[in-house]
């Protein structure tokens, strides 16, 4: 989830300037945003010179699972926008295509369209914007930092990212009893987890392990975080480090 905010401008309808449809991130580290044509966004890009529009987008982290507080973290992002322009437009509309094959993107080809000429009173339905990147910065449940434009640029996406949501609703719905066992594997924390193992759910998965949030009856609740062994590069091998972090909690 993504709001878009540029200082000076307020955005009257829920569709526009607080909800980009969609994004993705270039290999130069710049951010795509695809946008409705007629919002707030669109029109101050539309009529600011290159490069001085800022703006600062911030991207809300939700647990794809019911848990009590189900923020997992926020991201900021502030640069310069400016429309993606003339030949510009097809590259970037592959880019968002391929990231975002459905849904959002049933309209793109009305992105592709040429501007409206100056005074054109119709506006085109969607209009494709980039971010130049300045800072960046993260807090999440991992700890917060600054991020430099060089490292976002430079970062790789997750290769589970993909399949997170579905990957830990599947782990709460088919192993929630496994997921309880872990409780085993922390340690001098091992009998304060199994107290409070009355739920467990997994909130977070990446490459590196699986993050469990332990409540008990009186809803107190904490996290817990079981590292894979190594990294897994796919889905493939995150299911043999799973067995193998299930396999260690059942003989634990």
């Amino acid at each position: 989830m993504a709001s878009l905010n540029i200082p000076g401008i307020e955005d009257p309808d829920d569709a526009g300037l607080s909800a980009p449809v969609c994004r993705t991130v270039t290999g130069a580290g710049d951010v795509l945003l695809l946008v409705p044509g007629d919002s707030a966004a669109a029109r101050a890009a539309a009529h600011a010179q290159d490069d001085d529009l800022t703006a600062v987008m911030e991207i809300t982290d939700v647990a794809p699972v019911s848990v009590p507080h189900r923020i997992r973290g926020r991201a900021w992002v502030a640069g310069w926008l400016t429309p993606v322009r003339n030949e510009e437009r097809a590259r970037a509309a592959m880019l968002l295509a391929e990231r975002h094959p459905v849904g959002e993107l049933l309209g793109i080809g009305e992105a592709l369209q040429p501007d409206p000429p100056p005074g054109m009173l119709g506006r085109p339905a969607w209009m494709m914007l980039r971010m130049e990147v300045g800072e960046a910065a993260v807090d999440d449940l991992w700890g917060a930092q600054s991020v430099e434009p060089e490292k976002f640029a430079a970062a790789e996406p997750d290769p589970l990212a993909a399949h997170e949501a579905e990957l830990l609703q599947h782990l709460h719905s088919a192993h929630s009893d496994q997921v309880r066992g872990l409780c085993t594997l922390l340690g001098d924390r091992s009998q304060r987890a199994c107290d409070f193992r009355d739920r467990a759910v997994p909130v977070a998965l990446d490459r590196f392990g699986l993050r469990v949030r332990f409540t008990d009856p009186a809803h107190r609740s904490f996290d817990a975080r079981f590292d894979f062994p190594e990294p897994v590069r796919d889905v493939s091998e995150l299911r043999r480090a799973m067995h193998t972090l299930f396999d260690a909690a059942a003989s634990g």
